[in-house]
């Protein structure tokens, strides 16, 4: 139960900083800035994997985990704790935003600011970016060190930073869902809930394309 404990306290801590920042800098008239959402995303990432990664991993993502599942690094049997723990943590995150800022009409919700498709090609790749990091400095499901979440927190941050402005850059269905059910805003969360995801499995045959032979479930498969 611990690691699911884990899981909802990082993935709360990730979208109440992370859009908080979002609603923050919209109620204070851009006073925190792109530049500082995008690191306030990388930061908080960064700590939650130091804070919680021996213990869960700090998955801290649903797309994360089913890769994860999917590279044979955890079983398939707690991916569903694992995705109710991080989604039940991420709506506590944006039910606390909207008591704090009821004005709010978002809640710092993921909305492409052109094509679906574009932005659902875009959440796709810089998932699968992620997530083919994420499995290069990881053993099993858990972080290697400290540069795991050095490294975890900068393609966060560099994401976010050349492509929120278009997608939004959520890279996590849990982030996404939560402000969208919350304030109500459900019209394009089908690209958050889907494109990660694919992305993240992309990821995985990239990975075994050049790490060690048994890297991604070759050896949990046999």
């Amino acid at each position: 139960m611990k690691k699911f404990a884990a899981e909802a306290i990082g993935t709360f801590a990730l979208v109440f900083a992370g859009s908080g920042a979002i609603v923050i800098n919209q109620e204070s008239n851009g006073a925190i800035t792109h530049v500082g959402i995008a690191l306030t995303f990388g930061l908080v990432v960064l700590a939650m994997i130091y804070t919680l990664g021996d213990v869960s991993g700090a998955h801290l993502n649903p797309a994360v985990t089913l890769g994860f599942c999917a590279a044979g690094r955890m079983p398939w049997s707690e991916a569903l704790p694992y995705l109710a723990s991080q989604s039940g943590g991420a709506l506590a995150a944006s039910g606390l935003l909207h008591f704090l800022f009821p004005q709010n009409a978002t809640l710092g919700a993921t909305l492409p600011a052109g094509a679906a498709m574009q932005s659902f090609v875009l959440e796709a790749v810089l998932t699968a970016i992620l997530m083919f990091v994420i499995l290069s400095v990881s053993t099993g499901a858990k972080e290697k060190g400290i540069t795991a979440g050095i490294a975890v927190g900068s393609v966060i941050a560099l994401e976010a930073l050349f492509a929120g402005p278009i997608c939004g850059a959520s890279m996590n269905p849990a982030r996404s869902l939560a402000p969208a059910v919350v304030s109500g805003h459900l019209e394009h969360l089908w690209i958050y809930l889907l494109a990660p995801v694919i992305g993240a499995q992309l990821a995985v045959p990239a990975c075994r394309c050049v790490q060690a032979e048994g890297c991604c479930g070759a050896v949990n498969a046999a």
